[in-house]
């Protein structure tokens, strides 16, 4: 239960560390967020802050939105979110957010939507193996076989594994290593991919886990201390 971000897919790149090991990263620019609204556990039954992100024209909003800006009194934001906290007495209207909550925080957990691959057959949606390539199979070596059953049950069951819209769906990352961050520029550079394409939108929270792993720049520095400790005792 904390505050999140939510920020835009800019690619890929990479980062050499001191020892000149090469780190794939992924590159996402991070959006200042404002604080909309902050929700008591008297009126709703919980705590929660809401939050707007990316500017947005005042001719494209709705009449209900419209007013809801005006009586905020803030300039209107595209997307709103909303994020459970324990503790909401720090927050108050107006304020923004930006990169410096993840400052001492490792690992990040990412939501984004897959990129979308249209309509697919099961062997690239499901990995099925396919229909044999001779003996009788005629025009159907790519399909997925029979379907249901005879008279008992005589039905389809729900999450039957056949042909559909493969990707577009929203997927969570869990404990993305922060390699750097760039506070001037609200760049957040993490170690290896993240679903979805260019440009795609990305939901940044503090990992929900408690991660124990080392980081990469850990793992540098202790490497650079033994290799120390080594000429030391030579």
């Amino acid at each position: 239960m904390s505050i999140g971000l939510i920020g835009k897919k800019i690619g890929m790149t990479r980062e050499f560390m001191e020892t000149g090991q090469s780190v794939p990263v992924t590159v996402i620019k991070v959006e200042k967020g404002r604080v909309l609204d902050v929700i008591n556990k008297d009126k709703r039954g919980y705590n929660a802050v809401k939050i707007g992100f990316f500017k947005i024209k005042n001719s494209k909003l709705s009449k209900q939105m419209k007013g809801y800006f005006a009586k905020k009194n803030t300039e209107p934001k595209k997307i709103l979110k909303e994020f459970r906290v324990a503790n909401n007495d720090q927050y108050k209207e107006g304020n923004e957010l930006g990169l410096e909550i993840f400052k001492d925080k490792k690992f990040v957990d990412v939501k984004s939507k897959t990129i979308g691959k249209g309509f697919a057959g099961v062997m690239k949606r499901w990995n099925f193996g396919g229909l044999r390539a001779s003996h009788g199979v005629s025009v159907s070596h790519r399909s997925h076989g029979s379907t249901g059953q005879r008279q008992d049950p005589g039905k389809v069951f729900k999450g039957k594994k056949m042909a559909g819209h493969m990707g577009d769906k929203l997927r969570t990352m869990l404990n993305l290593e922060i390699v750097k961050s760039d506070l001037e520029n609200n760049l957040l550079y993490l170690k290896g991919s993240i679903p979805g394409s260019k440009n795609s939108t990305v939901i940044l929270r503090e990992s929900i886990k408690n991660v124990s792993k080392k980081t990469i720049k850990e793992k540098n520095e202790a490497k650079v201390k033994a290799a120390a400790a080594k000429k030391g005792k030579k």
